[in-house]
């Protein structure tokens, strides 16, 4: 059996910015959020339609969020989804330069 070999590329930890997205960070949170709203549902045992009868938010909502859809919310609109679930929210925020693709 003829082995090939296979390139190891390491990634940059944000597999959106690796993809090429035009805002990583950002999708990134997002996916992080919508990760912690299934925990949320999943820990409570609610259905789409149960959190929609406890959150007022609507059912498709959350099957969006369970199918990983996220391109309808803003992160305001996950972090309402996780305050309504009884998840309080910290956010900390580190600045630091963009690192310039131009040499």
């Amino acid at each position: 059996m003829k082995r090939e070999k296979i390139e190891l590329v390491h990634g940059s930890g944000n597999v959106f910015r690796d993809f090429g997205y035009a805002n990583p960070e950002v999708e990134q949170l997002k996916a992080i959020l919508a990760a912690e709203i299934i925990k949320a549902l999943d820990r409570q045992k609610l259905t789409v339609r149960g959190a929609h009868a406890l959150t007022g938010i609507a059912a498709a909502d959350f099957s969006r969020i369970r199918n990983a859809d996220l391109r309808r919310f803003t992160l305001d609109r996950l972090f309402t989804i996780l305050n309504r679930l009884g998840t309080r929210v910290d956010v900390q925020v580190s600045l630091r330069p963009v690192e310039s693709a131009v040499a």
